[in-house]
């Protein structure tokens, strides 16, 4: 007899969930626990796994379908690790002085920084971002800049050749950048040529350069190299594993743990 919770049952019940997701787009964890006949924490568990390979992508409730080649609905990347999104959001912003100048590019990490960002003085913040425009307008000691250019409908996102013309006139202290995507070795990536390309300009006028991305982006497959860890100061991050963390202690890269109190 098979044991519930050995590796041939397991194996069997995450088949059975991935061929409901591609089939339906999306899984909640009520209906799996259902149809599967176990328990919601089982299968929070069994999503949560999945999710670390690549395989689904967790929202409130449970999962959707994505791959290495299409990002997630920008609505549903909000849902994504929002707890984790807020934590690295209060993090990151905490090491931007009153007075900064910065680049935030589009993200629904980034934003959740703008939001730590509302109590700063004297900022001027240059962004693609409109939803981080939506953030920071009205608040006057932050001055706040929109790149021109194509707005991509999805998620609000200026992009193209325009908005690295506009992003070029600045050398600004910080650049506030999320990616889709980080390998071991610490290289950042994206879904969109475009996007990236904006990235890049972003992080070549800036002084100090700022990554924040939650766990869940640490081997998901994106095809579209950003940078490095060449390219960055700070990596800011609910938990790094330790092939991401030496990878930041080996080239000089300050490390923002949230879930571990700090830096290291």
């Amino acid at each position: 007899m098979i044991a519930v919770g050995s590796a041939d049952v397991v194996a069997e019940r995450h088949a059975a969930i991935l061929a409901i997701a591609r089939h339906t787009g999306s899984v909640t964890v009520d209906s799996l626990a259902e149809t599967l006949s176990v328990t919601p924490q089982t299968i929070r568990k069994d999503l949560n796994l999945l999710a670390r390979r690549s395989m689904l992508a967790r929202v409130h409730g449970g999962a959707v379908v994505t791959s290495g080649i299409d990002n997630l609905a920008y609505d549903e990347r909000r849902t994504v690790a929002a707890a984790a999104k807020a934590s690295i959001g209060a993090a990151a912003a905490a090491l931007v002085p009153n007075g900064a100048s910065l680049f935030i590019n589009i993200g629904s990490t980034t934003e959740a920084i703008a939001r730590h960002l509302i109590d700063h003085r004297d900022l001027m913040v240059i962004t693609n971002n409109l939803n981080v425009v939506d953030i920071l307008r009205g608040h006057p000691t932050i001055e706040v800049i929109v790149a021109g250019g194509r707005v991509r409908a999805g998620d609000r996102a200026i992009v193209g050749a325009l908005a690295m013309d506009c992003i070029r006139a600045f050398k600004v202290d910080f650049a506030l950048i999320g990616a889709s995507a980080i390998e071991p070795d610490g290289s950042f990536l994206d879904f969109d040529l475009d996007e990236v390309r904006v990235s890049q300009t972003i992080i070549r006028q800036a002084r100090q350069v700022l990554l924040a991305l939650d766990c869940s982006k640490l081997d998901r497959p994106a095809p579209v190299r950003i940078g490095g860890m060449a390219d960055i100061d700070f990596l800011v991050t609910d938990r790094a594993d330790p092939r991401l963390a030496g990878a930041c202690r080996d080239a000089g890269v300050a490390l923002v743990e949230t879930l571990h109190g700090g830096l290291r």
